[in-house]
């Protein structure tokens, strides 16, 4: 789990950052409504998944790596039992939020993360 501070995922979440989880796709279970979600491609092999009847962003999946999906932490009403770990791409967070807690920050991605493709954006 972590902060993204890109520029992307600000737009698409209307906010300082998105809070997101890497998620095995053999771990996710709908429980109602996944016909509900429409996808677009927002970088070349990512889709982003939206609730087609509220808008809300809810997943991103990664054609270089179907076996993991990117999900949206805001969505749950549940607690996860999980925390955030970082903020990554701070190089590019909002000029007007300070980011006041004692996680690691990091310019893009974290040493050692590989991104589901080439290009840089969604964490």
């Amino acid at each position: 789990m972590l902060f993204c501070h890109c520029s992307m995922c600000r737009k698409v979440h209307g906010s300082a950052f998105r809070a997101r989880a890497r998620v095995k796709t053999a771990d996710l279970r709908w429980v109602r409504g996944e016909k509900l979600v429409k996808y677009f491609e927002s970088s070349p092999g990512e889709h982003r998944g939206f609730c087609s009847v509220c808008g809300s962003n809810i997943i991103t999946t990664f054609q270089a790596k179907p076996h993991e999906i990117g999900l949206a932490l805001g969505i749950l009403d549940d607690d996860p039992g999980n925390r955030p770990v970082c903020h990554v791409f701070v190089g590019s967070k909002a000029p007007w939020y300070e980011i006041t807690d004692q996680l690691p920050q990091y310019e893009e991605f974290p040493p050692g993360h590989t991104p589901p493709h080439s290009a840089k954006g969604d964490a």
